[in-house]
C-alpha cells in the first residue's frame, strides 16, 4: 500500500499542468526522433539537456523520460515503412513489419506496434513500481560470467531460431562477430582489423551497420530486382484498423514479448536488442510448431512480440538507474549525467532524498504511455500513405536519410562510406540467402561477450570453471543445451520422414 499511496502522489504532482504540458512535448520530440534513421532518444535527450537546466527538477526529468519512451515507439515507423529502423531497437521489426507493409498490411503493422508497446511498457510501468526491489537485487547478481553465459544464449538462440539454416545462420554470426571486434581492444590498446586506417580505431558503430544493412541493403536489392518487383504505390494500404483475428493473434505475442523484455531491462547486457532478437526467434519457432507460419512473408506475430519487449525493457531499465546509479543504455547513462547536474546522485538513497521527484517521474510513464497511444494509433492509416509516394523518390528519400544518419552520428565522412560497404554487404547476403538478424546480434553482443570472457578469465585466474560457477549462468547454459538438443532432434526427424515414405 505504501508504493500505491506514493504512485498517487507522483500523479498528483505529473499531472499539474505545466508538467503534463512537458510530458507531451517530451513524448512528440522523442516520436519524431525516433523516426529519423541513425539519430536515437539518446542524442535526443543529450540535446535537450542543456535547454532543460532552466527547468524545475521535476519537469525536465519528466521531458526526458518523455523523450526516452517516445525513441521507442517512434523507431518502429520507418521500421515498417521503409525497412529502415529509427533506432537499433527496432532492428527485429523491421524484419515481419516491412514485410507486412509489402502484402498491404501497413496500417495493420503499425497498430500492432503501437498497441504493443503500450501493453509493453504499461505492464513494465506497473512492475518497477511494486517490483523494483526485486529487479535491483536482480541486477546485482550478474557478474562477468553470466554476461558472458547471456550472451551464448543469445548468439545461440539468434543464428539458431531466426535462420533456415545452421550454417548460414553461424555464417551470419561469425560475420557479425568479426565486424564487431573491429578497433582498439579496449584491454591491451592494440588495433585490430582497422587495415591501418585511422577511422577504425574507434570501431564500426551499430548505427553504421543497422542503416547499412538495412537500408541502403534495402535499396539496392530493390534497384536490382526493380523490374520484377511489385511497386509500393501499387500496394493496397488495406483496412485503417487491427480485425479481431488480427487481436487474438498479436495477443499472447505482446504479453510474450513483454515477459522476455522485463527482466533485461535491469542489467546491462546490451539494451533493448537482445529481448526483441530472443522475441522474434520464439514466435517463429512458435509458429513453426502450430503451422501455416507467415514468417518470411509477413507475419503479426514478428512486429507485436519485439515491440512489446522493446519498451518494456525501456521502462525497466529505470529501476537500476534510480535504484542503483547504473544505466543499462546510452540514454539512461545520459539522464545519469543530468541528475548529478542537478547535484543529486541516483542509488537507494535517492528515493528517500527526492522521493517526490522520482514517484511524479515513475508515474509521468504511464500518462506518458497513454499520451503516445492516443497520438500514434490514429495515425497508422496515415503513415501508410506514405507507400504510396512512387518508388524512385522513396528510395532515394531513404538512401539520403540513411547517409544523413549515418554522417550526423559522428560527423564523419569515413562512417557515410562504410555505411555504403556495409549496405553491399548486406546485398550480397541477401542474394545468397544468408540473414540478416545473426549478423546485426553479433555486432551489437560480440563486444559485450568479449569483454565479460576477458573479465571473468582474469577474476577466475584463467581457470576455465569460474564461467559455470553460478547458478544463473549454469540455468542459461542448460536452457542453451535444452534447445539445442530439440532443434537438432526436429530436424533429424524431419530428414528421416521422406526417407521412410
Amino acid at each position: 500500500m505504501d508504493a500505491w499511496n506514493l504512485l498517487m502522489g507522483g500523479f498528483a504532482d505529473a499531472l499539474s499542468p505545466m508538467n503534463l504540458l512537458l510530458c507531451l512535448v517530451g513524448v512528440v520530440l522523442g516520436t519524431a526522433v525516433g523516426v529519423l534513421p541513425g539519430l536515437g532518444s539518446s542524442m535526443a535527450v543529450a540535446m535537450l539537456i542543456p535547454l532543460t537546466f532552466r527547468l524545475e527538477p521535476t519537469g525536465a526529468f519528466i521531458m526526458l523520460a518523455g523523450v526516452y519512451f517516445g525513441g521507442q515507439f517512434g523507431g518502429a515507423t520507418t521500421a515498417i515503412l521503409l525497412n529502415t529502423p529509427g533506432q537499433s531497437s527496432s532492428m527485429a521489426t523491421a524484419f515481419e513489419g516491412f514485410l507486412m507493409a509489402r502484402r498491404g498490411r501497413a496500417p495493420q503493422a503499425l497498430a500492432t506496434s503501437v498497441i504493443g508497446s503500450f501493453v509493453g511498457g504499461t505492464i513494465a510501468c506497473v512492475a518497477v513500481v511494486f517490483c523494483a526491489p526485486f529487479m535491483v537485487d536482480f541486477a546485482l547478481r550478474f557478474g562477468p560470467a553470466e554476461y558472458f553465459a547471456l550472451a551464448l544464449f543469445a548468439f545461440a538462440a539468434t543464428a539458431a531460431v531466426v535462420a533456415d539454416s545452421a550454417v548460414r545462420g553461424l555464417t551470419a554470426l561469425g560475420l557479425g562477430l568479426a565486424i564487431g571486434v573491429v578497433g582498439i581492444d579496449a584491454q591491451t590498446g592494440v588495433a585490430r582489423y582497422t587495415l591501418g586506417s585511422s577511422s577504425l580505431l574507434d570501431g564500426i558503430s551499430v548505427v553504421v551497420v543497422t542503416v547499412g544493412m538495412l537500408a541502403i541493403g534495402e535499396v539496392l536489392h530493390v534497384a536490382a530486382r526493380n523490374r520484377g518487383a511489385q511497386r509500393l504505390q501499387d500496394i493496397d494500404t488495406g483496412r485503417p484498423w487491427l480485425s479481431r483475428r488480427d487481436v487474438r493473434r498479436s495477443f499472447l505475442p505482446w504479453m510474450r514479448g513483454t515477459a522476455i523484455g522485463l527482466p533485461f531491462g535491469a542489467i546491462p547486457a546490451g539494451g533493448s536488442e537482445i529481448p526483441t532478437f530472443l522475441s522474434l526467434g520464439l514466435e517463429r519457432r512458435l509458429a513453426r510448431r502450430r503451422g501455416g507460419s507467415e514468417f518470411g512473408s509477413g507475419a503479426i506475430e514478428g512486429v507485436a512480440a519485439p515491440e512489446a519487449s522493446n519498451n518494456s525493457t525501456t521502462a525497466v531499465s529505470l529501476v537500476p538507474l534510480l535504484g542503483l546509479g547504473l544505466p543499462t543504455s546510452a540514454t539512461a547513462a545520459i539522464m545519469l549525467g543530468a541528475f548529478q547536474q542537478y547535484g543529486m546522485q541516483p542509488g537507494p538513497l535517492l528515493f528517500q532524498n527526492e522521493g517526490d521527484l522520482v514517484w511524479a517521474l515513475l508515474a509521468s510513464l504511464f500518462i506518458g504511455n497513454v499520451l503516445l497511444l492516443v497520438l500514434n494509433l490514429p495515425f497508422a492509416p496515415l503513415w501508410a500513405k506514405l507507400l504510396s509516394i512512387p518508388q524512385h523518390y522513396l528510395y532515394a528519400a531513404i538512401a539520403v536519410f540513411a547517409t544523413l544518419g549515418a554522417y550526423s552520428s559522428k560527423l564523419a565522412i569515413s562512417d557515410v562510406v562504410l555505411v555504403y560497404l556495409v549496405g553491399l554487404l548486406s546485398f550480397l547476403l541477401r542474394r545468397t540467402g544468408v540473414p540478416l538478424a545473426p549478423v546485426l546480434i553479433g555486432v551489437i553482443l560480440g563486444p559485450l561477450a568479449e569483454q565479460e570472457l576477458r573479465r571473468a578469465m582474469a577474476l577466475g585466474q584463467g581457470d576455465v570453471l569460474v564461467l559455470f560457477d553460478s547458478p544463473i549462468a549454469l540455468s542459461l547454459y542448460a536452457v542453451l543445451i535444452a534447445a539445442l538438443v530439440v532443434v537438432l532432434g526436429m530436424r533429424w526427424r524431419a530428414a528421416r520422414t521422406p526417407a521412410r515414405g
